[in-house]
C-alpha cells in the first residue's frame, strides 16, 4: 500500500485526452502516458480540475483510471481525484478507482454546504475510515470557498490513511502555519505552479504541477533546485517560466495548454462542455513559448548528457 515516503518530486495533473463525443481518446491518452514516462516523471495525478471531472461521465473517469494504472502501476503512483461533493458519490468514486487501479485517493474539501471546520474534520475521517486505499487531501479553497484551519489539518495528519496533501491555498502563511504541526508520517505536496519553489524552500517534498505536461523536466530542475536549498536558482527558474504560465492560464484550464500538446507528440486539443478552446492568438502565444522552453531544455539536457 503507498505511504507517505513514496509521494515525492513532479506529479503532472494530467489532461484528459477527448475525442469531439466526449469519450476518452485512447491514441491521444497513450502518447501523453509515454511522454511524461520518458520524462521521469514522479508520478500522475489524473481527473483533477486539469483533467475535466466534473465534466466526464462516471464510465469515462474510471476508463482514464484504468488506462493511467496500466500505464504506470508498479513503476510511480497513481492517484485520482475525488471531486464529487457528497460523502456517498465519493466513496462510491473511491472503491471504483481503486478497482481500477489507483494507489490512492487526492479528495476534494467538501462543498457547497459551507461545512464547518469540524465538519471538515469528521468529513476528512470518515472517508480515510472507509476508504480502501489512503487518501490525499485535496485544499484548494478558490475553488471551494473555504479553507482548512492548520490545526484541523494537524489532526488529519495524524491519521494512518491520511497520508498527504496538495495545497492550493495561496496564503502562504496559512501554509506556513500548516507546515508547523503536520505529522513526520505526512508528506505536503504543492498544488500551485505559481508558488511551488516557495513550497518546496518550506518543506513540500514535490508537487501537483499542471504544466508540467508539457515541461516536465524543467519543474524537475526546480524542484532539484529547491530542495537541496538553491532556493535562489530555483526561483530565478520560476521567474523564466511566468511568461508561460501567464499564457497556460490566462483561460480556464486546461484550455491553453490542451492547444498546444501536439508540440509534445500529443494531438489532444478538444475539450469538455461547457470550457471552449482558448483564442487564437493566445493559442499562438503559448505555442511559441512552449516551444522555446522545450527546446532550451533539451539543449540543456544534452548538454549534461556529454
Amino acid at each position: 500500500m503507498l505511504d507517505s515516503t513514496k509521494l515525492h518530486g513532479i506529479l503532472p495533473a494530467l489532461v484528459t485526452p477527448v475525442k469531439a463525443d466526449d469519450t476518452i481518446d485512447t491514441a491521444a491518452a497513450e502518447a501523453l502516458f509515454a511522454w511524461l514516462q520518458k520524462q521521469g516523471v514522479d508520478g500522475v495525478v489524473p481527473l483533477g480540475g486539469t483533467g475535466e471531472y466534473g465534466a466526464l461521465s462516471r464510465r469515462e473517469r474510471i476508463r482514464f483510471v484504468e488506462m493511467s494504472a496500466k500505464a504506470f502501476g508498479g513503476k510511480s503512483p497513481v492517484i485520482p481525484g475525488v471531486l464529487d461533493p457528497g460523502f456517498h458519490d465519493a466513496m462510491d468514486s473511491a472503491r471504483e478507482f481503486a478497482a481500477a487501479g489507483a494507489d490512492a485517493l487526492l479528495v476534494i474539501t467538501p462543498y457547497y454546504t459551507n461545512p464547518t471546520q469540524a465538519g471538515i474534520r469528521d468529513y476528512f475521517l470518515r472517508y480515510a475510515d472507509q476508504s480502501p486505499v489512503p487518501i490525499l487531501i485535496y485544499e484548494i479553497p478558490y475553488r471551494t470557498r473555504i479553507a482548512i484551519d492548520p490545526e484541523i489539518l494537524h489532526e488529519l495528519s495524524g491519521h494512518e490513511k491520511i497520508i498527504g496533501m496538495k495545497a492550493c491555498n495561496t496564503d502562504m502563511y496559512h501554509y506556513l502555519r500548516v507546515m508547523a504541526g503536520l505529522s513526520p508520517d505526512f508528506t505536503m505536496l504543492s498544488g500551485e505552479d505559481s508558488l511551488f519553489p516557495l513550497h518546496v524552500a518550506a518543506g513540500a517534498k514535490g508537487g501537483i504541477v499542471v504544466t508540467a505536461n508539457l515541461v516536465p523536466k524543467v519543474w524537475r530542475r526546480m524542484f532539484d533546485l529547491a530542495v537541496s536549498g538553491k532556493t535562489v536558482e530555483a526561483l530565478a527558474l520560476h521567474q523564466d517560466l511566468i511568461p508561460f504560465m501567464n499564457l497556460a492560464f490566462a483561460e480556464t484550464n486546461p484550455g491553453p495548454m490542451k492547444s498546444v500538446m501536439d508540440l509534445i507528440g500529443v494531438n489532444a486539443p478538444s475539450m469538455l462542455a461547457p470550457l471552449r478552446q482558448p483564442k487564437t492568438e493566445l493559442q499562438a502565444a503559448l505555442r511559441k513559448e512552449c516551444s522555446r522552453l522545450l527546446e532550451k531544455y533539451e539543449a540543456v539536457e544534452a548538454k549534461l548528457a556529454s
